[in-house]
């Protein structure tokens, strides 16, 4: 990449892409005029071309050599998608950012002692937020709790009756009972008659 003689600066963007901005070197290649919002660090001018484009930080950002039409600078900008923040939600109706931590600490109490490791634990966090993210921009903390039972159902039963019997607040054994019964009935393969 080109040595920048200028230093870089952050430009808006619209719909998620952040494009940040640095002057200096030279790129050739074909052009077209780019969209508002990207200013030329030399004259701030907004007509520019683009002179040369490519995938960088292995293909998660898009990086535009761009030619300004006013002052015929070259400089270079770097478009990423900017992750939406999640908000949970809570029970109270106060709103906290999501914290990813939280469920994995969660997981690895449940599952304490289990043939559960770092990184599938690791995996079911990531599995996770990913569902949430789809979701929206904010969930509820019930929605939270759902995911993991529902991740923890199909990895280790055990582990999902230790996160029940806290997510749940169990208070005598019948509870634990009937949900053993909910989680074997939501398991077990049917069974045939025999007539």
């Amino acid at each position: 990449m080109a040595s920048s003689t200028h230093p870089s600066r952050r430009v808006p963007a619209r719909r998620g892409l952040v494009l940040v901005a640095i002057g200096g070197g030279c790129d050739g290649g074909p052009g077209r005029t780019s969209f508002d919002g990207v200013r030329c660090p030399g004259c701030s001018g907004v007509e520019d071309k683009v002179v040369d484009s490519r995938t960088a930080d292995d293909g998660s950002a898009i990086r535009r050599r761009r030619e300004c039409l006013a002052c015929g600078r070259r400089f270079t900008t770097f478009e990423r998608y900017e992750e939406v923040p999640l908000v949970i939600v809570k029970r109270s109706g106060d709103r906290a950012p999501f914290d990813r931590s939280k469920i994995q600490v969660g997981v690895e109490a449940a599952a304490k002692g289990r043939p559960l490791d770092a990184s599938c634990i690791a995996e079911l966090t990531d599995q996770i937020e990913d569902q949430l993210r789809l979701q929206g921009g904010e969930v509820t903390s019930e929605q939270v709790g759902l995911a993991v039972l529902e991740q923890l159902r199909d990895l280790d039963q055990v582990a999902y009756l230790r996160f029940a019997s806290v997510y749940k607040g169990f208070d005598d054994p019948a509870d634990f009972q009937r949900e053993v019964g909910l989680l074997t009935k939501a398991t077990e393969p049917k069974r045939h008659r025999d007539p």
